[in-house]
């Protein structure tokens, strides 16, 4: 392609000269030519983007365009002296100064002398300062008062990617202009015109694996389509860019995915064991592949993908492809673990090993029912079980009072009765004595039928009285047995051997008993405590044993309505679970 021994690389040689030539950056361009039209072209201007964007060749075409011979006009006409000197960068009126090798007061101190003097030949003396960001504080400092009023005949130009280093003072008295990163498609077609300039045989395949190289700088993507034809010459093979470039291929990255998907462990550890092998670093890998789920979860989510992702048309619609029968869910679930397997990675002694984890993790997902389908399900589950019997903390339909409300609406039992003043003793035990008006009775169990309802439900007053009175004394008694209660006696049974037994013996506590008995019966009792073989179940229950059989009864019916419930099965047919613990509400 060059004869002789000189030989300019592409990114100097097909360097835009003209606003028109700059691709990606038409805001800027648009606005600079509507400014010289209407002769508000500022004295400082700062362009700031990512690298090999087009920062340095705009200032040079503003430069051109300002001191063109033929006037101020939309485009130079990069024919007349001035013109070339600017191109080649040997004029004396615009100077390119490096921020970077320049940083001291004193270059800057230096500039302002030279600002004072008119241009030798030109309209406008510029001052291009590159990487601005790079002088010192005391450098910025000493340009304050020149870039705020400089004389007529002087325009500056500033360029940095980092524009947040620069102090507000200096970014004040600019014009700011953010220049765009390269779309993909505009850095495939820009490199297809340089190989068809070159005559270079090339596809488009391997034209967009170099401008994806470039990461939306258009210099970084000339500069590897450079080194691919310093190797390949004049006719490349796809293969050839993938090994110099670095690039992952895109079939291994498809491969994987596919293996994914079908739950191939097989095939993702022998992906792994070929990435090992061509010498792709494996994080780099990882990354490739975060990339390339991006894109299929894109494409399943939105209806115009093109509108985001930074793709080729063939390359799109080969995802399109791809992306077929898998559903967004499924591919944001194994991108979760690929991200988190890449943040691992950074400083893992055993790369690989996280990775293939991660791969195996990804490829034995279960499938998943989404939230909303099973929510559905249970809707219809419920609607077609109206007349089912209900749980026990489920309301009526239609407003009816739930089964809580119910029980509050019913009497107690336990509740003590009031405490008569003066009334007469209560009559002797017999099977015909009715149950006491103030005290409702409450059923005994089968064993207990020999205890009279008056007798069992005095008892459980006057255990209620004791509570209220001497709460020690009373959480004894509900662990004894009323044996018998007559006018004048009251012998109460205890387990043989039981604390409660031996902790109510002593003459402290009968006397107690024996006075609590006459507040609330209003009679005299003698007290008799005495020991029971629990073994033969002849004695009536305590009010403890009562409350443990009738919660004991209580979770049998709850277990038994729960377990015929329909959609209660339904759920744990759908969920495939397991019915673990029931609490009545």
């Amino acid at each position: 392609m060059s004869n002789g021994t000189h030989y300019e690389v592409l990114a100097r040689k097909y360097r835009p000269q003209t606003f028109s030539e700059l691709i990606g950056q038409e805001h800027v361009s648009r606005t600079l030519q509507n400014a010289i039209d209407s002769g508000r072209v500022a004295h400082a201007f700062l362009f700031t983007g990512a690298r090999g964007v087009g920062k340095t060749s705009t200032a040079r075409i503003l430069a051109k365009t300002l001191n063109c011979e033929k006037g101020l006009t939309h485009e130079p006409c990069n024919v007349c002296p001035l013109c070339i000197e600017i191109t080649k960068g040997t004029s004396t009126d615009v100077f390119e100064i490096d921020g970077a090798s320049n940083t001291g007061v004193d270059d800057i101190r230096e500039l302002r002398d030279n600002i004072k003097y008119l241009p030798s030949h030109s309209r406008y003396k510029i001052f291009i300062i590159d990487e601005v960001h790079m002088l010192s504080n005391n450098a910025f400092n000493a340009l304050l008062k020149t870039l705020e009023e400089p004389p007529e005949h002087v325009k500056f130009i500033f360029a940095t990617t980092e524009p947040h280093k620069l102090p507000i003072t200096i970014l004040s008295r600019c014009q700011r202009f953010d220049f765009k990163r390269v779309s993909l498609t505009r850095i495939v077609a820009r490199l297809r015109q340089i190989a068809d300039a070159e005559g270079i045989s090339v596809s488009d395949t391997a034209l967009t694996l170099v401008a994806r190289k470039g990461d939306g700088s258009m210099r970084d993507a000339q500069t590897a389509f450079d080194q691919v034809l310093a190797c390949c010459g004049s006719s490349v093979a796809d293969e050839d860019v993938v090994t110099l470039i670095g690039a992952v291929d895109r079939r291994l990255l498809a491969d994987m995915a596919q293996a994914l998907f079908r739950g191939d462990t097989q095939g993702v550890l022998a992906g792994v064991k070929t990435v090992d092998g061509v010498g792709y670093n494996m994080r780099q890998f990882c990354q490739e592949l975060i990339e390339y789920f991006r894109h299929l979860l894109v494409i399943c989510s939105v209806k115009q993908p093109e509108e985001i992702l930074d793709l080729s048309a063939a390359e799109l619609d080969e995802f399109r492809r791809q992306a077929e029968g898998f559903s967004a869910l499924d591919i944001q679930r194994r991108l979760t673990l690929l991200i988190r397997a890449e943040s691992e990675m950074a400083h893992a002694s055993f790369p690989r090993l996280i990775l293939e984890i991660a791969l195996l993790k990804a490829a034995t997902l279960e499938p998943v029912i989404p939230i909303q389908e099973l929510l559905e399900k249970v809707r219809s589950l419920g609607a077609t079980a109206v007349h089912a019997p209900q749980l026990p903390w489920e309301t009526e339909r239609g407003g009816g009072a739930s089964v809580a409300e119910q029980r509050r609406q019913e009497p107690r039992p336990t509740e003590p009765p009031p405490r008569p003043s003066s009334a007469p003793p209560p009559p002797p035990s017999s099977p015909s004595s009715p149950a006491s008006p103030a005290s409702p009775a409450s059923p005994a169990p089968a064993h207990t039928a020999a205890s009279p309802a008056g007798a069992l439900s005095g008892w459980e007053g006057f255990v209620a009285f004791v509570t209220e009175k001497n709460p020690p004394l009373g959480s004894v008694l509900e662990h004894g047995s009323p044996l018998k209660r007559e006018p004048g006696l009251m012998e109460i049974g205890f387990p043989a051997g039981s604390y409660y037994l031996a902790s109510i013996q002593d003459a402290a506590s009968i006397a107690e008993l024996r006075a609590l008995s006459k507040a609330f019966s209003g009679q005299d009792a003698t007290i008799r405590i005495s020991a029971i073989n629990m073994e033969t179940g002849d004695a009536p229950l305590s009010l403890i044993e009562k409350k443990k059989s009738e919660h004991e009864r209580r979770q049998e019916e709850l277990k038994q309505e729960v377990e015929q419930h329909p959609v209660i099965n339904e759920a744990l047919r759908i969920f495939g679970g397991t019915i673990t613990d029931i609490r009545e509400a």
